[in-house]
């Protein structure tokens, strides 16, 4: 009972955040590779998502423990890519959103989705997520050293969503319960959003 009071507090809280929280501060320092390690940690729903993806990959297990976060970090950098060329993704917001809603309830699943079908889902939002980063990249970013950064940042998380299913195996019932917490904080983003 007390994880499901928990899980009804983190809920409210999240729903009574104003989206534009889900912004990076920037600082006012130098934008090198601390600037761009640190980016991807301090939006809720970057991190959550990012953690997502490597606990999807760890409840699919075999290869999916690598390529579905590789596939997602491939697909963010893309994202952001396509962002500083100038091309901006319809809905951005609401993607990122909708990704907490698809990534909380495959870790929430009782059976993981295929590894075809996880990497789709992935890419298409790991694409949304990179956009939105490639927006907020300073332009006193450091070129090289920032993006460096912001890879290495990006990659810690799935990895760090992989070690959590790993070590609480023999609690599924907490992985899959994190997952639905991810998608309620993707619903509430999502109802902000209109």
């Amino acid at each position: 009972m007390k994880a499901f009071s928990r899980l009804g507090i983190f809920s409210a809280l999240a729903a009574l955040t104003p989206s534009l929280a889900f912004a990076h501060s920037g600082g006012a320092h130098v934008h090198g590779f601390f600037a761009g390690l640190e980016h991807p940690l301090l939006g809720m729903d970057h991190l959550l998502a990012m953690v997502a993806v490597g606990m999807i990959g760890a409840r699919s297990g075999g290869r999916s423990v690598v390529l579905v976060p590789l596939v997602f970090v491939s697909a963010m950098v893309a994202g952001a890519l396509l962002s500083m060329a100038g091309i901006g993704l319809p809905s951005l917001e609401t993607g990122i959103a909708l990704s907490l809603v698809v990534f909380g309830a495959m870790v929430g699943l009782a059976k993981p989705l295929p590894l075809a079908a996880a990497a789709a889902l992935t890419t298409l939002f790991g694409l949304f997520h990179g956009n939105a980063h490639g927006l907020e990249i300073p332009e006193s970013a450091g070129g090289i050293a920032y993006a460096a950064g912001f890879v290495l940042g990006t990659s810690m998380l799935p990895a760090i969503g992989v070690l959590s299913v790993f070590k609480l195996a023999r609690w599924l019932m907490k992985v899959r319960t994190a997952g639905l917490a991810t998608s309620l904080v993707g619903m509430a983003m999502a109802a902000q959003t209109f």
